[in-house]
């Protein structure tokens, strides 16, 4: 299993149901994809790009202890309030709620896509995504 459909799953887990695999797959991409990857790099670098409070706030989900919370306006801050709105439209859910979710969801999804500050490799071969398949599924 890769990155991304860890990241579904624990979106379909945070909505609750009622949202298929597809839908929230598309829904991702509009927020952490670049058109044709999955790339949580970038992603990472629209927190820390700017420094300040968002930058502290990403430093603490890539690094080991615990994890700072965000808020949706945070959220938007950062990755775009367009993105936020697409990722809400193909999840048939308001703008306000996709704030929400995505500031459950990302966090949690940095943190264990990482190790002692860095992200890991984008695929990681077989033993390291099992490890990463079993923080998600915790």
């Amino acid at each position: 299993m890769d990155l991304k459909s860890l990241a579904t799953k624990v979106l379909m887990e945070k909505l609750g149901g009622g949202v298929d695999a597809d839908a929230a797959a598309s829904a991702l991409d509009d927020v952490v994809g670049d058109g044709s990857d999955f790339d949580l790099g970038s992603l990472v670098a629209k927190f820390t790009g700017g420094g300040g409070d968002l930058a502290q706030i990403a430093k603490s989900w890539l690094g080991d202890g615990d994890n700072a919370s965000i808020s949706a306006d945070q959220v938007k801050e950062a990755i775009g309030d367009d993105k936020v709105a697409a990722f809400a439209e193909k999840l048939g859910i308001d703008k306000e709620q996709a704030g929400n979710k995505l500031s459950e969801l990302l966090p949690d999804l940095i943190d264990k896509s990482s190790r002692g500050g860095n992200l890991l490799e984008s695929v990681l071969g077989g033993e390291g995504l099992r490890g990463l398949a079993s923080k998600f599924l915790k």
